[in-house]
């Protein structure tokens, strides 16, 4: 069986920035906050200052991924240029999101030209590591915002969104509910399942219930993470993907690694096989590849 990664990246410079200042590379694989923090962003066996797409074919050609999708935002820096070279060089083997700061002052010349090379646009809103981290707390369906989404949307654009988790400022299913509702044609993808901490049950049953729709997908990816800390095989995780299962169906289900920075306390091996075996075989092939085909690559 064949396999689609829906939520990967790659960066060659790390520039992240966000609630905690810029994220710069340190040597074997780490990073420091401007702050002074510093985290393990990479696995060391995998690279010192970078993750380059090369680096990330080479594991996907070893677990038999097919294809991966590439988002990017505030964590590991805007790349959109670097992007639209990567797919240029791979085109059967990736798809990519562009991304930008809605706030910025030349926000329309932006997506004017971002529109040139992408159809994806992936906005991290999150109040870590997204554009709320160093921005005042938005409504995503304000007037600013619904420009945005009705220019992607003109183009046969899709829309995807990190929401933060229940409690932050940025997570807003009801207005993505809106979005949805006004942009009919627009494909939206919410990334990690609405990001629910492991007592956030209840809050990813309302959120589920409200994002039900046609036109709205999930990527599972670092479910696991959200819901630390637990061991493998993640029963927290593995208990919110049985709700989602129920409650949206598997057609709106998307297997994604979140890779590298997951990559350091699980194996790649493992972030495939724990969600796997949840799945039927029929719902296997949805979840971890014909979704992603339809949506990101079709």
């Amino acid at each position: 069986m064949q396999y689609i990664d829906a939520h990967a990246h790659v960066f060659k410079t790390l520039c992240g920035f966000g609630a905690d200042g810029e994220l710069r590379a340190l040597e074997g694989g780490k990073a420091v906050w401007a702050t002074g923090q510093v985290i393990q962003l990479i696995p060391p066996s995998y690279g010192d200052t970078s993750f380059a797409a090369e680096r990330l074919l080479a594991i996907m050609d070893e677990h038999h991924i097919e294809k991966a999708v590439l988002l990017q935002g505030g964590f590991l820096g805007f790349a959109n240029e670097y992007l639209k070279q990567v797919v240029t060089e791979h085109p059967t083997r990736f798809a990519a999101a562009a991304t930008f700061d809605p706030y910025c002052r030349s926000a329309a010349s932006i997506i004017a030209h971002l529109l040139e090379s992408f159809s994806i646009f992936k906005f991290e809103m999150s109040t870590g590591c997204g554009i709320m981290g160093s921005h005042e707390d938005f409504a995503l369906d304000s007037k600013r915002m619904m420009g945005v989404y009705e220019e992607i949307a003109a183009h046969n654009g899709m829309v995807v969104f990190d929401l933060g988790s229940p409690g932050d400022g940025s997570h807003q299913p009801k207005a993505v509910a809106t979005i949805a509702r006004q942009f009919p044609s627009l494909p939206i993808v919410i990334c990690h399942l609405t990001s629910p901490r492991r007592h956030h049950e209840s809050e990813l049953i309302d959120a589920l219930k409200i994002l039900k729709s046609e036109t709205i997908s999930f990527d599972l990816a670092a479910l696991h993470h959200k819901t630390r800390p637990e061991a493998y095989p993640f029963p927290i995780a593995q208990h919110f993907i049985r709700l989602a299962k129920d409650l949206v169906g598997t057609e709106r289900l998307m297997w994604g690694t979140d890779a590298p920075s997951t990559l350091v306390a699980n194996s790649y091996q493992k972030l495939l096989d724990y969600q796997l075996e949840l799945f039927t075989e029929s719902e296997q092939r949805a979840v971890f590849y014909d979704n992603a085909e339809r949506i990101y690559f079709s």
